[in-house]
């Protein structure tokens, strides 16, 4: 079975839609639960195909699901299913915690959308450093270490997934572990937030040194969420490139602060509140040079979209993609929909604006860029068709029917 969707653009958007919670926060919050003596209670979880594939790993292992609710405490397998971890990145975070509680995993090289084949030797040299061994046969790496030592690991380059994993690794080993040159990003604070409301001994999340005191056991306990910035951002930018009346709710502008002073800066009419966002049309969008960076900076996830927005815009704008390699080729597809773009290198192209885009058959090469691409088919005029919309849907709940909401013509097709 396929699916894709039909997009009828060039209609202004307007209401309210409110944000659900986090899927970078989520991921991991499952990931935990393996380190839970009881069920860990989850009643907001996205309904989105990667929480899905998490969902099924975990039940692979032997986890239960019940009411809203995850019980991992009867795991006995730990080797992740290799079909299901190779469909999504975030599978690798189950690494630390199944290797702290057993001594042993074994997992493949995560896969995932485009960008998905990324490094992993910050997971693996943070799992030496803690005293375990690694093997490698294939594509397949098998850690052992029957008890995790406490040490000191420096990141060579900021990891989010690699802070994540190693401080969950770290939350059962024999004495302190101090991890430097962390990544600072706010789902790591709410990781740690949780980790510590069931007995861990964590301080510093948020900042570059972050510091674990082992324990023995961790008890249960419960995850209420906290709003996507991803998806805040993404619908923030979406109504600002669609000159639209929209309602952002449920979000957290705090921790937005870059991208919405990036869009004022670039003319877009904003009213932030404590909990929400206000967009409303501009009448005329300004070029701005714009650079990607490790939280607080500007999230690589929003990189897409507001390219988008910027072929709107009037002048040269600068796009310096720093975090992933490969990540602005998706604008070869917006050219062919009539946008302006030079490519400088594979980490810097130049967005000249305004730009009248015309609809277009279009592929999703990865989530962020499938969202980037129907925000671009929205602003078209003419019908587009997006295909490869799984990858879509596995960081977007229900997009389809949300934007339908606000007034989007957007039809799914399914094959």
């Amino acid at each position: 079975m396929s699916e894709y969707f039909i997009i009828n653009g060039g209609r202004k958007l307007n209401g309210e839609i409110t944000i659900g919670n986090a899927k970078n926060a989520a991921l991991k919050i499952l990931a935990a639960s393996v380190l839970a003596r009881g069920p860990v209670k989850l009643p907001k979880l996205p309904e989105i195909e990667d929480i899905g594939r998490m969902k099924e790993l975990l039940i692979d292992l032997g986890a239960k699901f019940s009411n809203n609710a995850v019980d991992s405490s009867k795991i006995k397998k730990t080797d992740l299913n290799y079909k299901i971890a190779d469909c999504f990145r975030a599978s690798i975070v189950l690494s630390g915690p199944i290797l702290t509680k057993f001594g042993h995993v074994s997992f493949p090289h995560p896969g995932g959308c485009t960008l998905g084949k990324r490094p992993i030797n910050f997971f693996i040299d943070g799992f030496k450093a803690l005293g375990a061994k690694v093997k490698q046969k294939g594509q397949i790496f098998t850690i052992t270490g029957d008890k995790l030592r406490g040490n000191k690991f420096v990141f060579p380059n900021v990891s989010v997934t690699g802070t994540e994993t190693l401080m969950m690794a770290a939350v059962l080993a024999d004495g302190k572990t101090i991890l430097k040159n962390a990544a600072c990003e706010p789902e790591i604070e709410e990781l740690a937030k949780f980790l510590n409301s069931i007995g861990s001994k964590i301080s510093g999340a948020g900042t570059p040194t972050i510091e674990i005191g082992g324990v023995k056991n961790l008890g249960s306990g419960e995850w209420r969420g906290m709003p996507d910035r991803i998806e805040a951002g993404t619908f923030i930018i979406l109504a600002a490139a669609t000159k639209s009346n929209l309602k952002v709710k449920n979000c957290r502008p705090d921790h937005l602060e870059i991208v919405l002073s990036l869009l004022q800066k670039a003319g877009v009419n904003l009213e932030i509140g404590r909990d929400y966002v206000i967009v409303k049309p501009a009448k005329k969008l300004k070029a701005i040079d714009v650079k990607t960076r490790e939280y607080p900076g500007l999230a690589t996830d929003l990189q897409a979209p507001l390219t988008v927005l910027l072929t709107q815009a009037d002048g040269a704008s600068l796009v310096h993609e720093t975090i992933y390699d490969g990540r602005l080729f998706y604008t070869d597809v917006l050219n062919q929909m009539g946008a302006d773009i030079i490519m400088a290198d594979p980490h810097r192209v130049i967005v000249n604006g305004p730009s009248r885009l015309i609809a277009k058959k279009i592929y999703s090469p990865d989530i962020r860029a499938g969202m980037a691409l129907i925000i671009a088919a929205l602003i078209a005029k003419g019908q587009s068709t997006v295909e490869n919309i799984y990858q879509i849907d596995r960081g977007y709940e229900k997009i389809d029917e949300r934007l339908r909401a606000l007034g989007a013509d957007i039809k799914r097709i399914t094959n």
